[in-house]
């Protein structure tokens, strides 16, 4: 099985923010490392690592090498939520002949392809235990739901730019009639506890078609949640397989980048930043002495970026156009949407050289308004240098996304090489160690 195909099987187990987390802390026990809580008092040990989880929809796992030779931190960032839709408190919605699920959009999605698809609910339930309110993973793993279209003979317009509307049109029907609490029924049956002790949940829908490589070679990848769980798997198995002797390697992924980080567990918040302190902490580094540690470091935000529409080429900079299977996306933004500049974009085109990956460019037209990452969220709190890059992609934010299977090994090649580096700075100089 090629890296492209694991990548496919990886993201058809994750039907939740929930569920991606709980495949990669399967990955990084396996690999020997141990589990810290953020509740508790950390004793770190040089030469070893670790991870950490906040709200189980987050997660940071770190390598230490030798402390007295680390000079700089090594950080890849990348997000684990996808526009979809969550379900409200609550969620039945009876009229005496069907049963519908109250939902709102989550981020902002392409509405049309989640109509007339086969849905699934896949999150967690808080249910009581003994008088103990405890978090469940719960996937129904079936076909259950669907959005349905209306007619083209009750609704002309559908092909004319129809405007969606969330409330109305985008209620996913259930069933037949089944009584005023339907959901919470499914919910205990599926983890066989009363329907009582059911006492909220974050259930989210997916689509339920899964992942395929396609093309004569196998040159394509159409996926849900590409954006940005590719970004995340591949950082995975670069971290996993690379260490650096005289810097910290981060592996960060963060909630809630589609609706603007700024919750607990985003990357607005100050849990990165409470695990590079509590790091140096650990071994009697001073605030002042991990600030210049940080000062040294670099980080690489990695989140997916848009390929060239093969129908829309207008819609594209003449000059700044990525493609499928031609390599890394190194991102760039007059405004700083994109936080990438001249400094580090010459540290991340010489990661490529060295792992012999190819890069390409990527800048909006500048009379279009384009997305944001999280790296310049980071910068008020870690004062790092910092890049913009990812993988080129087709139909972002859409339920069903299209990449380039090769760009699956350029990726992880490079960020295998980025966490085998030291990079420090020098003055007006950077060494790349």
């Amino acid at each position: 099985m090629n890296n492209a195909e694991k990548m496919v099987k990886f993201l058809n187990g994750c039907h939740s923010v929930f569920h991606a987390i709980a495949l990669m802390e399967k990955e990084l026990q396996e690999e020997g490392f141990k589990e810290l809580l953020e509740n508790e008092a950390w004793k770190l040990e040089s030469n070893c690592n670790y991870y950490v989880k906040r709200n189980n929809s987050s997660i940071i796992a770190f390598r230490i090498p030798n402390t007295d030779e680390v000079r700089s931190i090594n950080i890849v960032a990348s997000h684990t939520d996808s526009p979809t839709f969550k379900i409200k408190p609550v969620a039945d919605m009876n009229d005496g002949h069907y049963n519908r699920l109250n939902v709102e959009p989550y981020g902002g999605a392409i509405y049309a392809p989640w109509l007339d698809r086969p849905l699934s609910i896949a999150g967690r339930v808080i249910v009581k235990e003994d008088g103990i309110l405890t978090s469940k993973l719960i996937d129904f793993d079936e076909n259950m739901a669907l959005i349905p279209n209306v007619a083209i003979h009750q609704n002309r317009e559908v092909n004319n730019g129809y405007k969606w509307n969330p409330q109305t049109d985008l209620i996913p029907l259930v069933g037949l009639e089944k009584g005023p609490d339907y959901l919470n029924e499914r919910i205990a049956r599926k983890l066989e506890v009363r329907k009582e002790d059911v006492i909220s949940y974050d259930l989210f829908l997916y689509n339920r078609v899964e992942g395929y490589l396609w093309g004569e070679e196998g040159e394509f990848i159409s996926c849900h949640r590409l954006d940005d769980l590719a970004c995340a798997y591949t950082s995975l198995q670069g971290f996993k397989n690379a260490g650096s002797a005289h810097a910290v390697n981060i592996f960060a992924v963060f909630d809630n980048e589609e609706v603007g980080s700024r919750t607990r567990q985003g990357m607005a918040s100050t849990f990165l930043q409470d695990v590079i302190f509590r790091v140096f902490a650990s071994f009697n580094c001073s605030e002042s002495q991990t600030r210049e540690i940080l000062a040294n470091s670099f980080m690489i935000s990695a989140d997916n970026a848009h390929a060239v529409h093969p129908n829309y080429p207008e819609f594209y900079d003449q000059g700044n156009r990525a493609y499928m299977n031609k390599g890394i996306v190194i991102k760039r933004h007059a405004a700083q949407s994109y936080v990438t500049d001249a400094i580090s974009e010459a540290v991340m085109k010489e990661m490529c050289d060295r792992a012999e990956v190819p890069y390409q460019f990527f800048a909006n037209r500048s009379d279009v308004r384009g997305g944001g990452t999280q790296a310049s969220i980071a910068s008020f709190n870690i004062p790092s240098m910092a890049v913009d890059i990812g993988l080129p992609q087709l139909a972002m934010h859409s339920c069903f996304e299209t990449a380039g299977s090769r760009d699956v090994d350029y990726m992880i090649k490079a960020l295998k090489q980025f966490y085998s580096c030291t990079v420090v700075l020098d003055n007006d100089k950077i060494r790349i160690l």
